[in-house]
């Protein structure tokens, strides 16, 4: 029996372990042999599992897209559907900030650089994928309720979402790569403001998004003390 559980767990141990590797020595650490040797296991079992390397990272990034779901569904569901998409936001960059390599794989940042290239099929469902469906869906539905909080101008949830998605995710990238040392804080200083902005430029009232906002800072502080 023991012999059959180390079977059956090696996919997910295989991905964590090259989870590991990423968050601590970065993607060209992740080689067949170093991921056996992090899991404990013979280099055979990544091809006999994943087929290869690239394979195993579309593992790895499907893996953190799960988590970033998870810590989505950690976000209570409020009266005030704009303080829940800033800690949603907030949440986002936590995790990237943990992990910016792997938060690298699951957006494309690093794959066509440091991986071999996947096969077109990858690269179409790499946006598509259920984990990230999943993780995607906690962004649309509260924009679905923004929108029918009557307090923006009709637009589709979907269009909304992928606009939003678009500029938390640009500003996590510029983060992580350091384009913001000149302020004290970027989050107060410019994803606040931002998606303050982001918000009147769809008709809410700014006295409104600037309160909600400040909402969500303190709904997510509620959620990483509570963790």
């Amino acid at each position: 029996m023991a012999g059959r559980a180390r079977v059956d767990d090696a996919p997910e141990r295989l991905v964590r372990a090259a989870i590991g590797l990423l968050a601590e020595q970065g993607p060209s650490a992740v080689k067949a042999r170093s991921v056996a040797s992090a899991s404990g296991l013979s280099t055979m079992v990544v091809y006999s599992h994943f087929g290869g390397i690239p394979e195993l990272m579309g593992a790895v990034a499907d893996h953190g897209f799960k988590e970033l779901g998870r810590a989505f569904a950690q976000v209570p569901v409020t009266e005030d559907p704009v303080a829940d998409l800033f800690a949603m936001a907030l949440t986002c960059r936590r995790l990237a900030r943990e992990n910016p390599h792997l938060y690298d794989l699951m957006f494309g940042l690093s794959t066509r650089a440091t991986y071999r290239p996947l096969t077109d099929a990858h690269l179409r469902l790499s946006g598509h994928s259920p984990a990230f469906r999943e993780a995607h869906a906690h962004v649309a539905a509260a924009c679905a309720r923004l929108v029918h909080s009557g307090r923006v101008e009709q637009e589709e949830p979907g269009v909304m979402a992928a606009q939003l998605w678009s500029m938390v995710h640009g500003y996590i990238t510029l983060e992580l790569a350091e384009h913001f040392v000149e302020f004290d804080d970027a989050v107060v200083q410019v994803l606040l403001p931002m998606g303050v902005n982001f918000c009147v430029g769809l008709g809410d009232k700014r006295e409104r998004a600037e309160a909600s906002h400040e909402a969500g800072v303190r709904l997510y502080d509620s959620i990483v003390q509570g963790r």
